[in-house]
């Protein structure tokens, strides 16, 4: 926070708890909004110059919100190509412009009305799905928009990505189930043993239209097998069992 400050005087830096879940800061956040539009990014999200005019000149001015597709720039080791892949490969460029029924949560730009109209379910701990959802209910539309391209720089270890594949979609699967009862969640967590081989599948229909991703994926799919599966046995845990405490944990 301090090194922040100093870098970017001008910026209002929110402190929370370290243990804050990511859904509830940025709850915090858009409790502290007052310009009338609001972009989110992550950390290791890379905008290029030219990225915040985009977005201002698109549908947001209209009450849409927008986002672009995702690039991968950490490629220096299979670990990250596969990670990114595993993650990112329904927004991979190029991604024509259009009405979308799904935006990345890390990249996209709300007006602050729609937003703070719908901010209590990030505040309950849902991720975007659940933020985008409640906003397409009341009306809203959400554009991938082309040329709001960003980059994503993020790094990791083959434990730590099976580690936060898991802790993701425990959390996902046990706020999704939290209010139903005992059955649907067994045939929700029976259903999820089939999840590996959905993704998988999936992620190789996408790359499979993008010349420039297939032999990074063929090379990586002991990874990717790995990471779906990490990801089905973690749903399988958040149906049967609740979130627990992974929704704190998730970086």
């Amino acid at each position: 926070a301090v090194r922040t400050r100093e870098a970017f005087p001008w910026a209002t830096v929110v402190e929370v708890d370290a243990d804050t879940p990511i859904p509830q800061m940025r709850g915090v956040a858009f409790a502290q909004v007052r310009a009338p539009v609001v972009a989110v990014i992550e950390d290791h999200v890379q905008i290029p110059a030219g990225w915040v005019k985009t977005a201002l000149e698109s549908r947001v001015t209209a009450g849409a919100v927008v986002a672009g597709p995702v690039a991968n720039l950490a490629t220096h080791t299979l670990v990250d190509r596969a990670a990114f892949i595993c993650e990112y490969s329904h927004c991979l460029p190029p991604v024509a412009s259009a009405e979308s029924d799904w935006l990345p949560g890390n990249s996209v730009a709300y007006p602050a009305s729609l937003l703070k109209a719908h901010a209590h379910t990030v505040v309950a701990g849902g991720w975007e799905n659940e933020l985008h959802a409640s906003m397409r209910a009341a009306g809203a539309t959400l554009h991938f928009v082309a040329e709001l391209q960003v980059g994503h720089d993020k790094h990791y270890s083959v434990w730590e990505y099976l580690s936060q594949r898991y802790l993701y979609a425990r959390s996902y699967a046990g706020n999704r189930v939290r209010t139903k009862g005992l059955g649907p969640r067994v045939a929700y967590a029976a259903a999820s043993a089939a999840l590996p081989a959905i993704l998988l599948l999936r992620i190789w229909q996408r790359v499979a239209r993008r010349p420039e991703y297939r032999t990074t994926t063929l090379a990586a799919l002991p990874l990717l097998l790995l990471f779906v599966t990490s990801w089905g046995v973690g749903e399988f845990a958040g149906y049967l069992f609740g979130a627990g405490q992974t929704l704190g944990k998730v970086k």
